[in-house]
């Protein structure tokens, strides 16, 4: 799922720390965990440009099954991932 936040100039990582998520690695995505255990979780990758960033986000169910892939169980639209989004847009305009 992917959508839009308009933000004025502002550090990501303190952004993405206020909404719940924290750095995965050093891909420069964040993730949030639903539970202590590592999946599922939200996955969200940013893209940064002048006025606006897009959020590609999606759910992990698992992790790869095979050592060295990077498939996964991932869902990428539904009911879950929408509420999410609304989740993050809310914090955002409050």
């Amino acid at each position: 799922m992917r959508f839009k936040i308009p933000v004025q100039p502002v550090n990501t990582l303190n952004l993405m720390r206020g909404l719940g998520y924290s750095p995965h690695f050093d891909n420069g995505s964040y993730i949030r965990r639903l539970s202590r255990q590592d999946y599922p979780h939200y996955h969200a990758y940013l893209n940064e440009q002048p006025s606006v960033i897009e959020i590609s986000l999606h759910l992990d169910q698992k992790g790869a099954c095979y050592q060295g892939q990077t498939a996964h169980s991932g869902e990428y639209g539904g009911e879950q991932l929408a509420e999410e989004r609304d989740r993050i847009i809310q914090l955002l305009e409050n």
